[in-house]
């Protein structure tokens, strides 16, 4: 039997965590969260499939830790789709190398075609 895909959420609102949390887990992901995105610099062992990256989250810029993950060996090629209630950022996401990025409030359908271009089932 094929293994779950794993996603990992980043974002301070517990509210999204456990929306999108739901959400996922109902089309089949296996999903962990954290509400520290500098949790995410520590990752080790098997990694998530897709990383799902809060742009501002208290105490640390999502960017940041785009930037690091992307020049880390053991996380360079994870895919990470930010997201942010500010539109006006995305460029500023890619710049970070993120590999996609989607604007709060978003559909729950835009967000599975977002993971579904990242991710192959």
């Amino acid at each position: 039997m094929d293994r779950l895909k794993k996603i990992m959420i980043a974002d301070d609102d517990p509210g999204i965590l456990d929306a999108v949390s739901i959400m996922l887990e109902y089309e089949g992901y296996e999903v962990k969260s954290t509400l520290n995105g500098a949790d995410l610099l520590t990752m080790e062992g098997e990694l998530p499939d897709l990383l799902l990256l809060d742009i501002w989250m208290s105490g640390t810029d999502g960017r940041d830790i785009c930037r690091h993950l992307k020049q880390k060996t053991l996380t360079n090629k994870l895919p990470i789709v930010m997201i942010s209630a500010s539109r006006d950022i995305e460029r500023s996401a890619i710049e970070a190398g993120a590999d996609d990025f989607l604007a709060k409030p978003f559909d729950m359908d835009d967000l599975l075609k977002k993971i579904e271009t990242h991710i192959v089932l």
